[in-house]
């Protein structure tokens, strides 16, 4: 049976140096005393990430129906704007503005919503004012100036606003308002004929798009709040988890030693590819968290610049780890009985790896602070020295091969020492509560 390596720590209260394998009696000493390795099958570990696949689509698919839910509350509420007519009498049929705006507004996330909500509101009274302006004074000027302030005031104004859209600051973070100004301004200015029309247009549509939003906001912060901050935090943790599974099939296939068809078998890197994909994802979460109020473990002003500083360098590593597998994929390899040579101290090396990876990913998950220098730099510094002592010689294609991937597990040992670094850093900086390390 196939086997690969899961690292789990384990309170050994007899405080000896034994490594216990799961469905056995053997037992070997090692210098690990803060973590250990069990053996488990490949199918009975596939089954494991599969249930937790089904968990985890289970989840999302509820949150998505109480989304759908929450956004058929909120149009209902608006519509009676329309049939309640004490209300329509006031807003009369810019009414419709509240359902557009609960239509463009409400997201899936609370941040998303306010981000909007704020973005929309900004735009439509700044837009507002100025059309207002300019409608003004076009309507003061006789005959064909009249147009032609109304020509100047539109093409100025719009293509100074779309210009800033293209600048990178104000399009991550005001793109959605900057457009909706564009499209406020232009309608007052063309539709206001005559000032007081403008004024009335001006107030009833900014009075709706006030009804619409404030009830995005009451249902979005209020009942069942999806928040970003939240998405943000679990997928950055469970990223270390997804690259350390990845790194600990390409170990196992490595130096698995069996029959040729057992040798085909591929280990799954996917978790590492999905990291890759995860820059615009993760960038957009960290703008919607920056909106959202206190909420849970997350106070004002939270350092969430810092997870997109650790998404970065998890993406080098995932990389990295993509670059394993294809080394283990060249036909420069030697073949599995070969690699004896470098088994025990590559081993070593990517145990600690894994280790040092879901040590940093929990410490993330349980906002535990993690001591870098203290814990896992030393012990990730001394493998790779061990590693290196190992396989200085290049003699051979073969001995080539194998020293391209024990370059690869060393430049991961620096990746993640950098990772250790930045995440200690986060937790100074966020406040995290102090972790204790077996020694």
């Amino acid at each position: 049976m196939n086997s690969v390596v899961v690292v789990v720590p384990i309170n050994n209260p007899e405080g000896d140096d034994k490594s216990r394998v799961a469905g056995g009696s053997m037992e070997k000493t090692t210098e690990e005393r803060d973590h250990r390795c069990c053996f488990v099958s490949k199918n009975g570990f596939s089954s494991i990430k599969e249930k937790m696949a089904a968990a985890v689509k289970s989840e999302f698919d509820k949150r998505k129906a109480v989304h759908s839910v929450k956004v058929g509350m909120a149009l209902v509420l608006v519509s009676l704007l329309y049939m309640l007519d004490p209300l329509f009498r006031q807003v009369g049929q810019n009414a419709m503005w509240a359902i557009m705006t609960v239509v463009v507004v409400f997201e899936f996330f609370a941040g998303a919503t306010l981000s909007k909500g704020i973005n929309r509101g900004i735009g439509t009274i700044v837009g507002g004012l100025l059309g207002c302006f300019a409608a003004v004074l076009a309507d003061q000027l006789p005959g064909y100036r009249s147009a032609f302030v109304v020509g100047i005031s539109i093409f100025i104004i719009s293509a100074a606003a779309t210009y800033s859209r293209l600048v990178p600051g104000i399009k991550r973070k005001y793109d959605y308002g900057v457009m909706i100004f564009i499209l406020t301004f232009n309608l007052v200015v063309v539709s206001g004929v005559r000032a007081y029309k403008v004024m009335k247009l001006a107030r009833e549509r900014l009075c709706t798009i006030g009804m619409g939003f404030a009830v995005c906001i009451f249902i979005s912060l209020l009942v069942f709040p999806e928040w970003a901050g939240d998405e943000l935090h679990s997928s950055t943790a469970a990223k270390f988890d997804k690259i350390a599974s990845s790194l600990q099939g390409c170990l196992e296939e490595y130096f698995m030693v069996s029959d040729e068809k057992e040798s085909k078998a591929t280990a799954d890197v996917s978790g590492c590819k999905a990291v890759l994909h995860s820059k615009s994802n993760e960038e957009s979460l960290a703008n919607f968290a920056k909106w959202e109020p206190w909420h849970g473990r997350f106070g004002f002003a939270y350092p969430w610049e810092k997870y997109l500083e650790i998404g970065e360098a998890l993406r080098e590593l995932a990389a990295t780890v993509i670059s394993l597998k294809g080394c283990i994929q060249s036909s420069a390899q030697p073949l599995p009985t070969e690699r004896g040579v470098i088994k025990e101290a590559c081993e070593a090396v990517g145990v600690t790896l894994v280790w040092s990876l879901r040590e940093i990913g929990e410490s993330i998950k349980d906002m535990k602070v993690c001591r870098a220098k203290v814990t896992i730099s030393p012990k990730l510094q001394s493998m790779k020295q061990d590693n290196l002592n190992n396989h200085n010689n290049v003699n051979s294609p073969s001995d080539l091969g194998m020293a391209t991937f024990v370059f690869l597990l060393n430049e991961m040992v620096e990746k993640v020492q950098v990772l250790a670094t930045k995440v200690e850093q986060l937790g100074d900086i966020a406040g995290f509560h102090t972790k204790k390390f077996e020694a």
